[in-house]
């Protein structure tokens, strides 16, 4: 699957099919977790697969009560270990770098799991200390984020995004690059493209039809 059309139509999945999902697959996910760019290559991130029934409805019941999870039949809990980042980059490596490399991760195997045909979930609401219970995790790490993997169960409509205009500046905050004045009111190099092929057709056309006009009077 091509990347860009992966990260299109990738969807946060919250109806899963009751089927099983292969454990190669759950493998080439988290392969894909650990391939995330991470500050310094400091791979400071453990992943925790959760298979087992009773502990995905007690994940569920901790993420505030988001009862769909315990239908997924993988469960991923993103463990981050921000005490190895702060020993070289201090405050900025636990309240910075462990979140950027753990999202960072986190995306990697959502876009992984959506091109393996399977569907997936970021879930980030949840009783931080219940999850820490529930998988037996020590002081040092916190809960980064949990997954949802499984086969979908329902194709959601793709969500309404901003124009790429609303969200792009240049040198600066709210820095604007002049263009051609459209009915639209906002530059793209799509409507320049548009409004320029469009000025060489009637260039074009108007001097075919000045060159007819010009025959039909010599002929008459």
């Amino acid at each position: 699957m091509d990347v860009f059309h992966c990260i299109r139509t990738r969807r946060s999945i919250r109806k899963y099919k009751d089927k099983p999902v292969v454990w190669d697959n759950v493998v080439e996910i988290l392969q894909a977790g650990k391939y995330a760019p991470f500050a310094g290559n400091i791979f400071n991130v453990k992943f925790i697969v959760v298979k087992n029934e009773a502990k995905r409805k007690a994940i569920a019941e901790a993420c505030v009560q988001q009862y769909w999870m315990q239908d997924a039949p993988i469960h991923i809990v993103v463990v981050g270990e921000p005490e190895k980042a702060e020993r070289y980059y201090g405050t900025r490596g636990v309240r910075l770098y462990t979140i950027q490399g753990a999202a960072a991760a986190i995306e990697n195997m959502l876009l992984t799991a959506h091109s393996l045909g399977l569907g997936s979930c970021w879930v980030g609401a949840f009783d931080e200390e219940e999850i820490r219970r529930l998988c037996s995790l020590p002081e040092h790490v916190n809960v980064q984020g949990i997954i949802t993997i499984g086969y979908a169960d329902e194709a959601p409509s793709p969500p309404p995004k901003y124009r790429i205009e609303h969200a792009m500046f240049f040198e600066k905050w709210w820095g604007r690059v002049e263009g051609p004045k459209t009915a639209m009111g906002m530059w793209s190099p799509y409507v320049k493209h548009v409004v320029t092929q469009t000025h060489k057709r009637i260039k074009k056309h108007s001097k075919k039809l000045v060159e007819k006009v010009k025959e039909k009077f010599r002929k008459e």
